[in-house]
């Protein structure tokens, strides 16, 4: 295994994305979603990342890359459309770092994504074919729809109710797992949302009343 696989908290904290193309657009994105406080330093911008920069998601530094660009930034990227500056800020960058057009240089990559709701799945082929990393994104985003999104969040629900209602532990044990079966995975996509949480409503309520 080349990378460890881990999810990062970046509520807040300083990342910085050099240049200011598309690729840098797609990045600075995805940081913006994580919360963190992203800085973008290029001579120019696309025009999406000017409405950011515009609206405060991100701070906008408007000149080619200096080295205290990244100091004490917590995650960096290098999308520059030269090698030679991308290697510099690889060089320079002090903790996380991500260089777009040469993943070697840098010591952690991005993977594919899926989000359907707050489940989140990652996909690596640890650089060998992103091509093949988002043919395998597609095919789980079928698997996992807009049905999954809306009963992970019945479930954060439903799972507190037990814990808190259901007093036998085994029976507990029993009815949460049976929250994450093939059967109930299956009747998701068959079925949709609503006859499963129904389902799962009267399972429940009959785990506490017997």
């Amino acid at each position: 295994m080349k990378y460890y696989p881990v999810f990062l908290n970046l509520k807040d904290k300083k990342t910085a994305v050099i240049g200011g193309g598309r690729v840098a657009e797609r990045k600075a994105r995805t940081l913006i979603k994580a919360g963190a406080a992203v800085k973008i330093i290029s001579p120019s911008l696309t025009h999406n990342l000017k409405t950011l920069s515009e609206k405060g998601k991100l701070s906008h530094i408007k000149r080619s890359y200096k080295r205290v660009d990244v100091n004490k930034a917590f995650l960096v990227i290098a999308a520059t459309s030269s090698p030679q500056t991308n290697t510099k800020v690889a060089r320079d960058a002090e903790f996380l770092i991500n260089v777009i057009d040469k993943p070697s240089e840098g010591n952690f990559i991005a993977p594919s994504i899926v989000r359907s709701g707050s489940l989140t799945i990652a996909i690596s082929t640890e650089g060998a074919s992103p091509a093949i990393s988002k043919a395998i994104r597609k095919e789980i985003e079928n698997l996992y729809c807009k049905e999954f999104a809306l009963y992970l969040k019945f479930v954060e629900s439903i799972r507190k109710t037990a814990i808190k209602k259901i007093a036998d532990h085994k029976k507990r044990e029993r009815f949460l797992k049976s929250l994450a079966s093939e059967e109930i995975f299956s009747a998701l996509r068959n079925k949709g949302f609503n006859a499963v949480s129904k389902k799962i409503s009267a399972a429940l309520e009959s785990e506490i009343q017997g």
